[in-house]
């Protein structure tokens, strides 16, 4: 560990967090939006399932760790959703069962703090057609719908309601974005910036209305050595110098 310690954000979840900083993801813009604030820490598998997070949960998320997380940010139910394949192999888990391994997830995260915080992604939307046109050629067709992403989202947003954990509804929120067909996806799974970007307003809008103490947002966290310094930019008149410790102005959205 390098210090000072900071608060840490993980995301766990399947190749939607694991691709998160890729082609400006919004594990990208997180870790922009937290700098001197929170450290943002990747947990993501390609390809995963619930029922390989399950098992896993021991290993990634200990229960004796120095450190534990102030928030977790979970995402499986894409790869779940999926139709089952013929061979019984693939990432297919049945409904009932997608719900109890979130459960299991939501529990086990439960369990290493009180101050632990949780937020779920529910499953997004895909672009159906999308998909079909970038086939990979050494790998059986790709089972998804729509529909059945509707399916696992809402089943995750009632689970969630139902433990207290909250939860961003990424099925709704992202075909409210015009064209979302084609501005949000990169191959009609993964997300574009412009997905991305949809991911975090979300993210930051539960996180600003959470009433935790203390509050995870990021304008209420302190910034990490952001004491006044004559080793500052000088100012314009030369008479004192500008801490520019909290500046944004980098930021074409500024996250508020």
């Amino acid at each position: 560990m390098v210090g000072p310690a900071r608060p840490l954000i993980v995301l766990f979840g399947s190749s939607i967090v694991q691709f998160s900083f890729s082609n400006e993801g919004w594990g990208a813009i997180l870790a922009d939006v937290y700098a001197r604030k929170a450290d943002i820490v990747l947990r993501g598998y390609s390809g995963w399932n619930s029922r390989r997070a399950v098992q896993v949960l021991d290993k990634v998320f200990p229960k004796d760790a120095a450190v534990q997380p102030s928030l977790v940010i979970v995402y499986f139910g894409g790869n779940d959703s999926m139709g089952a394949h013929p061979s019984g192999l693939g990432p297919h888990v049945p409904l009932p069962e997608y719900i109890e391994n979130m459960r299991k997830i939501a529990t086990h995260l439960k369990s290493l703090s009180e101050e632990i915080r949780i937020i779920f992604l529910s499953t997004p939307p895909i672009n159906e057609e999308l998909l079909r046109q970038t086939k990979i050629p050494f790998m059986s067709e790709l089972v998804r719908t729509n529909e059945r992403c509707g399916i696992y989202s809402q089943a995750c947003i009632d689970l969630c309601k139902e433990m207290g954990v909250k939860v961003v509804d990424l099925f709704t929120a992202i075909q409210k974005q015009d064209d979302w067909r084609n501005a949000c996806f990169t191959d009609g799974i993964h997300l574009s910036s412009e997905g991305s970007k949809i991911v975090v307003a979300e993210i930051l809008k539960v996180i600003k209305e959470a009433e935790w103490e203390p509050s995870l947002f990021w304008k209420s966290m302190p910034t990490e050595l952001a004491e006044d310094s004559p080793y500052d930019l000088v100012a314009a008149n030369g008479l004192f110098t500008v801490n520019i410790s909290n500046i944004t102005a980098h930021r074409i959205i500024q996250w508020d």
